[in-house]
């Protein structure tokens, strides 16, 4: 694991994909977290959530870095590096309430 993050140049500032984790939501699944990529603003559920779409969207794209948007809670997370860090500074806010939630 790195100590620091070097994808910190790929945050964009975005536009969330959905109101939800967006594969689930098609699914009629649920979640438990969502994680906003914030290279592309695709929205997916975290690794506690069954289905990890979050995961498996870097897995998909290789974008590095996520950001905690359930709701949101000004932190990021680097898949490659492994580190998280703060985004206080430039959370994303979110367009409404999330339609779904597990506790």
């Amino acid at each position: 694991m790195a100590l620091t993050c070097t994808h910190l140049g790929s945050i964009h500032t975005v536009t969330p994909s959905a109101k939800g984790c967006e594969e689930c939501l098609k699914l009629g699944d649920q979640w438990v977290h969502l994680r906003l990529c914030r290279t592309c603003g695709h929205v997916g559920c975290c690794d506690s959530s069954k289905n990890k779409h979050a995961t498996k969207h870097f897995r998909h794209t290789a974008h590095p870095i996520v950001e905690g948007y359930d709701p949101p809670e000004a932190w990021g997370w680097c898949y490659v590096d492994e580190v998280m860090f703060d985004l206080s500074d430039r959370p994303t806010p979110q367009d409404g309430p999330i339609p779904r939630f597990v506790d």
